[in-house]
């Protein structure tokens, strides 16, 4: 993530890292050196970054009352991750070892469930109202359905887009949404304003994800940090892979090929080979282009000049990043 984007934020966001550590330190040792392991492993910060450049744009920005706030979301985010990484059997993660490589799944699994119990924590002691608890219950809800829906669909070679935008929906949009929502909400900006934010982080989520299923078909381990059309090699069919079951000729090789739980290397080649002879990359760009284009429309009016070019930045880097 460019550190330029962010620089409106930097102070709060050094401020951030001090919090999530706090965050995750226990009584128990253990559960101490877990948590620091899982929360000092890198990440790009988006979440609580778009959470604090909303409430930097609010007429009542108060850093220590939007920090837990923001704490929570990127410790909500983590946690995900975390059980994410146990079910995939992940061994690394940005480059450092998963907690349940580096321990077991036990550990990593509970490790997970105290740091969204934290997050809670942390919700409950600001006292903020109650509609920001519900709104991170619900994405959590959100989260673990998305998860539940991909996981059902695996080696079924869906063709439905509704489907597809469902889950990338629940999966991703939901969560930067709500970062740009909440954000806005503890930093006193009115409704409409609120509600413009929400649809920016929408749309910025909505493209976040469809970018993320491009470079899983376009880019090599080297760059993205794991192996090329790793989502076919799972059964998870994305937007350019539903696209060329639409309209390629090889239709029914490529559907044989991501229904096949067996699948070898040569077979997913053969399926990134189907994909990109057809028009499935760009369609899904333009999608992502779109949805980019519906987010920077939806800024409001009256927001500060650096917070807007910070937002309009988050955007465009969204469409040019290749990792």
């Amino acid at each position: 993530m460019s550190n330029q984007m962010f620089d409106v934020i930097k102070g709060d966001l050094e401020v951030l890292e001090q919090g999530l550590q706090e965050a995750v330190t226990s009584t128990n040792d253990l559960v101490t050196e877990v948590g620091m392991h899982i929360v000092t492993s890198g990440g790009k910060r988006i979440r609580p970054a778009l959470c604090l450049l909303s409430a930097r744009g609010g007429r009542a920005f108060d850093l220590p009352h939007v920090l837990p706030l923001a704490e929570a979301l990127e410790l909500i985010h983590t946690a995900s991750l975390v059980h994410d990484d146990v079910i995939d059997e992940a061994d690394t993660r940005r480059g450092a070892a998963t907690a349940n490589a580096r321990w077991n799944n036990q550990v990593a699994i509970l490790s997970g469930d105290y740091i969204f119990a934290r997050a809670f924590t942390l919700i409950a002691e600001e006292g903020y109202d109650s509609y920001v608890s519900k709104r991170l219950a619900d994405l959590v809800c959100n989260l673990s359905v998305g998860e539940i829906i991909q996981d059902h669909a695996v080696y079924q070679a869906s063709r439905g887009m509704a489907d597809y935008y469902e889950r990338i929906q629940k999966k991703t949009a939901d969560f930067l949404e709500i970062c740009c929502e909440l954000g806005a909400m503890v930093g006193g900006m009115d409704r409409e304003e609120m509600k413009k934010l929400a649809e920016y982080g929408h749309c910025i989520g909505m493209a976040f994800q469809i970018t993320d299923d491009l470079l899983d078909i376009e880019q090599t381990a080297e760059t993205i940090g794991k192996p090329a059309g790793n989502d076919i090699r799972q059964g998870i069919v994305t937007l350019p892979v539903i696209r060329a079951l639409e309209t390629s000729p090889d239709a029914e090789e490529l559907e044989r090929i991501v229904t096949d739980m067996e699948m070898t290397d040569e077979m997913v080649e053969r399926a990134l080979e189907i994909v990109k002879a057809t028009d499935g990359v760009d369609f899904a760009k333009a999608k992502a282009d779109e949805y980019l284009a519906r987010a920077k429309a939806a800024l409001p009016e009256g927001l500060p000049d650096a917070i807007r070019e910070a937002y309009e930045m988050v955007a465009d880097f969204i469409g040019d990043r290749d990792f």
